[in-house]
């Protein structure tokens, strides 16, 4: 009940990665500080847009490598039995800290920081609100419909969306196609809010 409920997960190839990372050297911990440095590179680039938007490419990128970083932690902890102590603080706060590095960095990049800062938010609400169901004996609620992989779904989007229109419009202001994108995500992490706690009401009124 605790864990996200992902497809990818029952890919042939995630677990023979999880086991390569694991001869390797590899714990699930240092996979998930990993995804804090993945999702740092992104959000650095992603304040950079108006400068650099060239390098938008490289954001969407490490917003890719952080979501697999947080894939295969989970896996590398319960199918390899690696799981630690701490390893739950390790799986969850870093996740907190890469969202608010990708989100605050697109509201700099997009000369909207105040949207960015909104939207990482409303991000740890998303979960504040997940980690509050379980706290009260409920099911975690990983409903959207802008949980995290569909923000970081966006936000992949709205990074080579941003790099493909400064191929065709070379100019040096936010880019409109990322600022979108990043309204959008906002709107949705909201609403997912709003969804959240009317289902955790519905379930403690049913108890």
């Amino acid at each position: 009940m605790d864990r996200r409920p992902l497809k990818t997960r029952s890919q042939a190839w995630v677990p023979k990665l999880a086991r390569v990372l694991v001869r390797v050297g590899f714990s699930p911990n240092q996979v998930s500080v990993l995804s804090l440095g993945a999702a740092a590179l992104a959000g650095a680039i992603l304040a950079a847009a108006q400068r650099r938007p060239s390098l938008l490419l490289l954001a969407a990128a490490g917003i890719q490598l952080r979501l697999l970083c947080n894939l295969l932690d989970g896996v590398m902890a319960v199918e390899a039995g690696l799981k630690t102590k701490t390893g739950d603080l390790f799986n969850d706060i870093p996740d907190r800290v890469a969202d608010a590095l990708i989100l605050v960095g697109a509201g700099y990049g997009t000369g909207c920081p105040w949207l960015g800062w909104l939207a990482a938010l409303l991000a740890v609400m998303t979960a504040y609100l997940r980690l509050l169901g379980g706290a009260l004996q409920l099911p975690q609620d990983f409903s959207g419909p802008m949980a995290k992989q569909q923000r970081m779904f966006w936000m992949t989007v709205g990074a080579l969306g941003g790099w493909f229109e400064a191929l065709l419009v070379h100019h040096h202001r936010s880019p409109l196609f990322l600022k979108a994108t990043l309204a959008w995500v906002t709107l949705g992490t909201a609403f997912t809010v709003g969804r959240r706690i009317r289902r955790l009401a519905r379930a403690l009124e049913a108890r």
